[in-house]
């Protein structure tokens, strides 16, 4: 029997499922690019689906591929391409939380109901395309693949093998640290207000981002846990369109637009990714050169962030070091930061004022 608890305070991040295209080119790139290991496999051609299990560090993957015109997962792609469909939660509650959740507005997906192994799990809808899965805690602890997958073979015995690295080539991704999102004008409130009702989750930060003649409105949810955080953007449709406007437009609504994995050390898990041939978005040099003028790092030096071109900020308190990958989505709509907090609670919002000035001053010649 489950145990009562407030709707949304023990919420845990379990795992983030990916419905994609082609489950064995999306599996490779995060074995061989990201240093994710198969921990579990499920699916079959008369379910209609197939999918595999990654974990690296405290994260776990789900990549979903549907191979039924009719499953949740080939509607997905069809409407969106390959992107992030599920953000499942542990509790020790499930009914509980879902029902609390449906009667605060979510949209119930699928009815809390026993697996073989007796522990429960359910489904709600939420945010466009998104829903969240609610996971029963387990009582022996939250190791191995996710509910309904059966545990790969070590990784000494899998068939595949991974390019050798050479030493130091180890990534240092850990926990997501948050997801972002992009929702239509008018919309930011109102999906804020769901996420505290259904959920229990508090809005812990806000800001009006001011770029040239755009402009957008940012918000930031989190479960009571810590382990879930959403920062969620709204354009302002008074102003010119910008990269917000241009992800709801390739997307087809609102969506996930990155995923953000935490690092003890930025510079050495940027090199060591860059090796393994993650591309990343370049930065002006511009940027570097005034960066003085705006912030002295103490974790990472200037010269070392111009040469793997990480930004850097910083609040009251301390540093926070980020870098986004060159996203390799047909519709640029999905893409992934590597982010690494000295302190800081911000999510690098001057960063994007920054930039934008320095690309400035690189035009005008300056």
């Amino acid at each position: 029997m489950s145990t009562h608890v407030t709707a949304g305070e023990d919420l845990d991040l379990a795992y983030v499922e990916l419905y994609v295209d082609d489950l064995e080119a999306e599996r490779d790139a995060f074995v061989e690019l990201y240093d994710f290991e198969v921990v579990g496999t499920a699916g079959s051609a008369a379910q209609g689906f197939r999918s595999v299990a990654l974990t690296q560090g405290g994260s776990t993957l789900v990549l979903t591929q549907g191979l039924a015109d009719e499953h949740p997962a080939s509607l997905y792609v069809l409407s969106h391409g390959d992107g992030v469909a599920d953000i499942a939660m542990r509790t020790a509650d499930v009914p509980g939380v879902f029902a609390a959740a449906v009667a605060a507005g979510a949209t119930p997906v699928a009815e809390p109901r026993a697996g073989a192994d007796g522990l429960f799990t359910a489904t709600i809808r939420m945010l466009g395309d998104v829903t969240h899965t609610l996971v029963q805690t387990s009582p022996t602890g939250q190791g191995g693949p996710p509910p309904g997958f059966t545990p790969a073979p070590a990784p000494a015995a899998q068939t595949r093998t991974r390019t050798p690295r050479r030493p130091g080539d180890a990534l240092h991704l850990d926990v997501v640290d948050h997801f972002a999102v992009c929702v239509p004008a008018g919309t930011l409130d109102r999906t804020i207000s769901l996420y505290e009702s259904a959920l229990g989750f508090r809005q812990t930060f806000e800001e009006r981002i001011t770029v040239g003649a755009q402009a957008m409105e940012s918000k930031v949810v989190q479960s009571v846990s810590g382990t879930v955080t959403f920062t969620i953007i709204e354009p302002d449709p008074e102003l010119e369109a910008g990269q917000i406007d241009e992800f709801l437009k390739n997307h087809g609504g609102a969506g996930i637009q990155h995923v953000a994995f935490a690092t003890d050390d930025i510079a050495r898990t940027v090199a060591s990714m860059q090796r393994r041939g993650v591309e990343f978005l370049s930065t002006p040099g511009a940027y570097y050169d005034l960066l003085p003028d705006r912030i002295l790092p103490g974790t990472h030096g200037v010269d070392e962030l111009r040469e793997l071109n990480i930004l850097v900020d910083e609040d009251q308190g301390g540093e926070l070091f980020q870098i986004f990958t060159r996203s390799s989505h047909p519709r640029r709509t999905l893409f992934y930061e590597v982010i690494e907090r000295a302190g800081a609670r911000l999510f690098g919002s001057n960063n994007i004022k920054a930039l934008y000035e320095a690309v400035e001053l690189g035009r005008s010649g300056n």
